[in-house]
Parts: C-alpha cells; structure tokens; sequence
C-alpha cells in the first residue's frame, strides 16, 4: 500500500529523499491505522472520504500547500470515489490503487480561480460536519476565487521567520506610541465642583430639543437640573423624529433611563455632581451589552438575546452619571446600516442609509436624540456613519477601552469609541471610558490628559500632496492658521493592505461559527458568504497575513516617526490593521440636489496619542464652526 503512495510522490520533481522518507512514514502510519477493507454501507463514502483526506493532509503536511489546495485534490479524489461505490470494490488495494491513480501528477500543485467549481465547498461542508444545500454552496464560489487571489498576493511578499524580533518590535512600538506629549498624571481628573446656578431645563424633552438646535455642549450641562423627567425617553426620541422617520433606536431602555435621571436630579440638587456627563442623555450601539435588556447585535436571530452583565463602557459611564435612554440599531452582526427593524437613515438625506455599522449611534447623535452615542468599528464602523451623518467620531488606538461585554467580530481588530457634536464631546466621553478593568487583556493603563496643555506650534501634522495640482485644500489652510507645522508625506506601504482583511473574515468565521453550521442565516446581508470564505483561509495564510500585518505596522511607525499626526488619506484597512487613532468630523458642505450633504477630514494620530490628535481637531473646529450645523429635520 504504501509504495502506491511512495510512488506518487516520488514521480513529482523536486523531491528530496528526506521528504520522500518522511512521507512513506506518514502513509504508513496512515495505513496501519485504517487497516483491513471498505465496508459497504451508509457510512462507506465517509470512510473513503476520510482516507483521501489522510493521504492528502500527509502530502499537504509536508509541500506546505493551501488547505484550498488539499480540497482540490480532494475534489479529484470524490470523481474516484464515486465510481468505487458504483462499481461495488471493497478491496483495499483496490481503493487505494483508484484513489493514487486520482492524486497522481501533482496532488499539491495550488488550484487557480479556474478550477473552482461546485464541488469544492460541498467537499469543504463534509469535513467540517455542516451541511449545506446546493443553493447554498453556488454562494461562496466567487469568493472562493477571491480568496484565492488574496492568498496569491500575500505569498508574493517575502517574510523572514524571525517572529520573537518581531514580537519585541511590536511592543516597542506601542510603548513608544503611549508617550503622549503634554499628558499630565493623574488620568483621573479630581471631583469636579458643584454646578453653578443657571441653564435649567424641565423635562427629556427640553433636552432633546436644546442638542437638536446645537446650542448645547456636554461641558455646558453642569447647570442642568432636569425636574421630574415627566416625560419618557421614547416619547423624546419620537418629538424629534423627522416625519421620513430615520429610526435609530433598537431599544428604549425606559425604566433605565428614569431611575438613573432621578438619581442625577437627587444628587446634583444635593451638591454631588459627578463631572460634565452627569445627567446628560446618551445612546449605546446595540452590541454593547446592558444587564435587563435585549442585546440583538441587529440580527434576527439574536432579537430576543439577553446577556446578564452590563458592559464595562455602559458601567463606567453609569458611574460618570450619564443617562442611558436607548440602545442604538446597528447593521447586522457589525455591517452596514440594515438590521431587523429595516435601514437606518441619514437625517441630512433621509431616503439614504446612515452608513454602518454603527449606524443608530451616528444617525441619533446628527438628529439631536441624544447629547452623544458609542459606537465600535473593526473596519470602518466608526468613521464611515459619522462621515455620512456629520457627527465626530474617535475611534481610539487598539487597546484604550475594554471591550467586555460587547459583541466580538474580529479579536484583533475590534474598537469602542465616542460619537458626538464636537471634538471636545468626544474627549470628555473617551476621559470616561478609557482605561483597563480587568476584564479585556489588550487594553494598556496610558495617561490621557484633557484639556490639552501644550501648543499646537509644537506639533507637526502630515498631508499627502495632491497629485499635479497646488495643496490649496481648505483643511491644509486652516492647520495652518493653528500654527501647526505641515509635513509632506508619502503612503507609509506598498504591502497588498486589502489583502490582509481576510483576518476579519477568518476571525468572523471563527466567532459565528455556530450559525453557520447551523444555517441560522436570517436577515444576515452579507454575512453567510462572508463567513464561508473565512472558513476558506487555511491556517498558514492566516498566520502569513498576520505576518505581514506586522511589516504593515513597522511601516507606519517609520512614517509617524515624522509627524504626531496626519490628515486625509485613504487608509481605513490600514490603520485599522495596525490599531492607530483617527478622529473624524464635518469639514464642509456640498450641495447635491439643492439640499446640503457634509464633508468630512480626519486626522489620524500616533498610537495613544488622542490627547494631541484631539487638541488639534478641537482647533479646527473652533476655526470652522461646520459641526455646529444641523440636519434639516422638518
């Protein structure tokens, strides 16, 4: 027996004798473990099946081919297979004959786009156990050749194998990215003083319409002493509800709301006020888990999902005295803006979606439903609504807030920012949620210190000049106004970025795994054949895209080693890849169809460097005044 499989491999050029002495071993081992003929029966192409794949995995084991390699020759292996069972032979020689015969020429030789067929994901379902009709599997095939294409271009780019180097460069790095200029210690600010009289309102719904009207900012709310709260968060959201109705909200947390207002009433009435967040209404993405509430992750089939602890982020800003009224749609499983309750809507455009996926934050936060929202993003959630909505975003460094508690869609990639009016919004919102707890092992105890305390003259921020025009770009002229020095710049890498967020899919995959297997698929968009495809991307590619993730992060540190920041840049998947802070906010107007869409910049800093990331966006909003806008909600 084993000699068939000897043969097969020796007759493949290239091979040496250690290789081919090292495979006869594994195709005994092989044999003696499945040793005797092929019973005939139910389970007799299950057991065929697991034969080819042994020898496959042996051969694959030992060239280093793709596991889409291994399913191609499996795939050769099924056309043997199903004759053997047609034909009736039980013989051992005789399968393992039809089977060599199969594999023979080059049952390693990586499978081209073109060789993707229907029977691959159908091979792929029976070895993990999941059983898929062919409609099913017609879904994945041209994402199959995708992957195949990204798994192409990673292995283009060299890699040396020193992993503890680079493990060490890693963290260096980061710690070289937590020394923020200007912080000042303590990170904890000291209890602030009581409120000063003044800036009264009466219910919710004075509230709501103050933020509406934009003539509010949290750092202006000490003074607020809400009287009663006579009316329901639901019935302040609906006040202000455009009749296109945008919907943002998943989830009122009513008797929530109620007891936590109450409780701010009782303790500023008494002199203990917790800080500018105390009494200030706020929504949280509907994945961010609330003890006593649906936590749906804006999928059907976790509508009725209720999770029995309260995450860190909702927790520490319970404490800061922040009053929680809603739980914010978000598109399904972290993507886009539709979910089971429908699309969310823009408020400046409401026939178009918010963008996603944290699309409720972005939406109710531009409509004036809530002083501020929370938001995640993986790769885009964060930025892309607030671009689309005219909200400011902070999507922080990988590592600043805890995670615990929220959903997880990529553990590598996965962020929780703030999302509100104004830079400065933001700031005091991220002052509340920074910071470990224990419980999320990738979050770093870094000060950050607001307001900033040093000169915007000190810092130095990077532009990519426009190709063969001037850089008269309105952005580049107010920095510039700020004293700021500007920096010409180049892309940090040539590496293939997009490439590498096959380790979003293979982490996704690997999180839903479960619905997957059991075709739970319910108002899922995209996701399913997402979900496939990380199933595609064998170990070695995985770890090889994370190999060149950290070259990705090297090029970046060399280039912000010129700048404390830059601005613009088309680089989501980069710099979500490599974990860097961005904030981004309006930056203008265009008029598309007599009525007003806003504009976006975003600065992106170094590695926990918010604290100068924001002094220079709260300068350009001070200059500009863009975020003071509001959508016209008639």
């Amino acid at each position: 027996m084993e000699s068939l499989f000897r043969f097969n491999i020796v007759r493949e050029p290239n091979r040496s004798e250690d290789e081919i002495t090292v495979i006869d071993l594994a195709a005994s081992t092989t044999f003696q473990n499945s040793a005797g003929a092929i019973p005939n029966g139910a389970n007799r192409r299950n057991q065929l099946h697991s034969l080819a794949a042994s020898y496959i995995a042996s051969s694959s084991f030992i060239s280093s081919v793709s596991g889409i390699a291994a399913l191609a020759s499996l795939e050769r292996a099924s056309t043997a297979i199903d004759a053997l069972i047609e034909n009736g032979t039980s013989a051992r020689t005789d399968v393992v004959a039809a089977l060599s015969d199969a594999l023979g020429g080059d049952p390693v030789a990586f499978v081209n786009a073109s060789a993707v067929t229907s029977h691959l994901p159908a091979l792929k379902d029976s070895i993990l156990a999941i059983k898929m009709s062919p409609t099913d599997h017609k879904r994945p095939l041209r994402r199959l050749a995708a992957v195949l294409r990204i798994v192409e271009l990673i292995r283009r780019i060299g890699s040396d194998s020193a992993f503890p180097r680079d493990h060490d460069e890693l963290v260096r790095v980061h710690r070289q990215g937590m020394k923020v200029p200007g912080a000042v210690l303590p990170t904890r600010p000291p209890a602030p003083a009581r409120p000063k009289p003044g800036k009264v309102v009466d219910t919710i719904k004075d509230l709501a319409d103050r933020f509406t009207r934009y003539d509010l900012a949290l750092k202006e709310l000490r003074g607020i002493r809400p009287g009663g709260y006579s009316i329901t968060p639901q019935a302040s959201f609906d006040a202000r509800l455009p009749s296109a109705k945008i919907r943002p909200e998943a989830i009122f947390t009513e008797e929530l709301a109620i007891r936590q207002a109450e409780r701010a009433d009782r303790e500023i009435g008494a002199g203990q006020y917790r800080g500018p967040l105390h009494g200030v209404p706020w929504g949280a993405k509907d994945l961010i888990a609330v003890a006593g509430y649906p936590t749906t992750w804006g999928a059907t089939p976790f509508r009725e999902q209720t999770l029995d602890d309260t995450a860190t982020v909702a927790r520490r800003l319970e404490q800061a005295g922040a009053v929680l009224v809603a739980k914010l749609s978000l598109g399904a499983l972290a993507w886009g803006d539709q979910w089971f309750g429908g699309m969310t809507r823009n408020p400046w455009r409401p026939e178009q979606g918010s963008s996603g996926s944290s699309a409720g934050s972005a939406s109710a936060t531009s409509a004036g439903l809530v002083g501020f929202a929370l938001g995640s993003e993986t790769l885009g959630s964060i930025v892309s609504p607030s671009r689309r909505c005219g909200t400011t975003g902070l999507r922080p460094t990988f590592g600043r807030v805890s995670r615990h508690g929220c959903m997880t869609l990529a553990w590598s990639m996965d962020k929780i920012g703030p999302m509100a009016r104004s830079v400065e919004d933001c700031a005091i919102v991220f002052a509340a949620i920074q910071g470990p707890d224990g419980l999320d092992g990738t979050v770093h105890d870094q000060p950050f210190a607001w307001p900033w305390r040093t000169s915007l003259g000190t810092l130095r921020v990077g532009y990519f000049p426009a190709e063969g025009e001037p850089d008269e770009r309105e952005e580049l002229q107010v920095l510039r106004s700020l004293g700021v020095k500007l920096v010409a710049l180049r892309p940090p890498t040539d590496l293939p970025v997009d490439a590498m967020t096959i380790i979003l899919n293979t982490e996704a995959a690997t999180v839903f795994d479960t619905i997957t297997r059991e075709k739970n698929f319910a108002d899922l968009n995209r996701w399913p054949n997402a979900f496939r495809q990380g199933q595609f991307v064998p170990a070695v590619e995985y770890l090889r895209a994370n190999r060149l993730r950290t070259l990705l992060i090297r090029d970046m540190d060399t280039m912000m080693g010129r700048v404390d920041m830059y601005v613009g840049g088309n680089d989501l998947a980069i710099t979500n890849l490599t974990g860097h802070p961005c904030v981004t906010m309006p930056g203008g107007f265009v008029t598309v169809d007599g009525r007003a869409s806003p504009r976006n910049v975003t600065l992106t800093g170094r590695l926990f460097g918010e604290a100068s990331l924001l002094a220079v966006a709260h300068g350009y909003q001070r200059a500009t005044g863009y975020h003071l806008r509001k959508p016209p909600l008639e």
